[in-house]
């Protein structure tokens, strides 16, 4: 099955997660078909985006992909993109 979810990156202790297409069975931080954004909960001045995607996420959930929970949460219509 192909998903839409987290990959981590950064530091330690200071991460930056990469929103990314992938097969459910890869790794989390492994091989990957596409990135399509991403999200950094600490952003280092407030003027940076804390969320970017790279396209409409509904288009690709419409494709076939499935929305992993936290993706699912970051997406919700109506709620900030944190």
């Amino acid at each position: 099955m192909v998903v839409i979810r987290l990959s981590r990156g950064g530091a330690k202790k200071r991460p930056f997660f990469n929103i990314v297409v992938a097969d459910s069975k890869e790794r989390r931080d492994g091989r990957f078909i596409e990135r399509v954004g991403f999200t950094n909960p600490w952003p280092p001045s407030a003027e940076q985006p804390r969320c970017a995607w790279a396209g409409p996420c509904h288009a690709l959930v419409q494709r076939g992909p499935q929305l992993s929970p936290t993706v699912a949460r970051l997406v919700e219509p109506g709620k900030k993109a944190a």
